[in-house]
């Protein structure tokens, strides 16, 4: 079943070369069925190739997916025209007094500053708050990981010596539903220059880590609820995200690794794509069994 967002919407093209269902929504209210609702808070300058990556894996389940895209109301994105927001975004307090069945809250290029610095943190806390309120289940991917963390239970962040960048093997430590077909190894990007403090997570009995990597430490948390999902990673990235932001920190003369077990050339132009099926499984089980199978019909 489809994912529903405008057509004009640029991710709305891609995905239907990519044959991911997606449906408008003049076609969607002649459907006697009532669509999954989820609210995606993108917090990333690159607004839409991070819409095209999160819409592609929740667009891959059979079921009918409607899709809010939220930006902030107390910061001005830089790098996305005003134009776009209008057209396609909604200010958090549109949503407000709205349910949803599942929420997506992306990371954000701001990790290396307190959270209390961070311009929209007031704002971002009382987003958490709604979330827990007033979602079944939500995804938090990296900062956004980060950042509900800390809100929430009180976790920390420690600054890394270098950058954590790279595809990591990351062993599956609970057979968890959100896990379900897994392989014991599975592979999940990351590019961080934090990381969450891990004796605080273990030491929590409301948290659950799932998946963690020898080299990228705690990959997958989620609350014994089921309400709360943290991804530390990147699983949503594309082939080339990497590889970009590699180039990008090349060109700019900061330093930076090649991203590791990434390339499969000296040249670092071809990239060994092998965290695709662990992302759709994610995304997938969590629509699933987090959310489609516990939500309510009506709130």
């Amino acid at each position: 079943m489809p994912i529903i967002i405008p057509k004009d919407l640029p991710a709305y093209e891609v995905l239907t070369r990519e044959n991911i269902f997606v449906m408008n929504r003049e076609r969607a209210v002649n459907q006697d069925i009532r669509p999954i609702e989820i609210a995606i808070l993108n917090l990333m300058p690159t607004k839409v190739e991070t819409e095209t990556q999160l819409l592609r894996l929740v667009g891959n389940t059979p079921l009918q997916v409607n899709i809010t895209l939220i930006h902030t109301d107390s910061y001005k994105s830089k790098h996305t025209p005003d134009e776009y927001l209008e057209k396609f975004y909604k200010n958090f307090s549109d949503i407000s007094d709205r349910h949803f069945d599942g929420m997506i809250i992306t990371g954000a290029p701001v990790e290396t500053l307190p959270f209390e610095k961070v311009l929209y943190w007031s704002e971002l806390k009382e987003i958490l708050d709604f979330a827990d309120k007033m979602v079944t289940s939500t995804i938090y991917i990296c900062w956004g990981a980060q950042a509900a963390l800390y809100h929430h239970y009180g976790i920390g962040k420690n600054p890394l010596e270098q950058k954590m960048f790279g595809v990591f093997p990351t062993k599956k430590t609970d057979g968890d539903l959100l896990l379900k077909g897994m392989d014991d190894i599975f592979f999940i990007p990351h590019s961080r220059h934090t990381a969450v403090d891990e004796a605080a997570v273990y030491a929590n009995s409301n948290l659950k880590v799932l998946g963690v990597s020898d080299i990228a430490g705690i990959s997958i948390i989620k609350s014994l609820d089921g309400k709360k999902i943290f991804l530390t990673g990147h699983s949503e990235y594309d082939r080339d995200t990497l590889k970009k932001e590699y180039e990008r920190d090349l060109k700019k003369g900061l330093p930076i690794q090649k991203p590791y077990e990434y390339f499969t050339d000296g040249a670092a132009t071809l990239v060994d794509m092998k965290w695709a099926s662990a992302a759709n499984l994610i995304y997938y089980n969590w629509i699933n069994y987090y959310v489609y199978q516990v939500t309510p019909y009506k709130f």
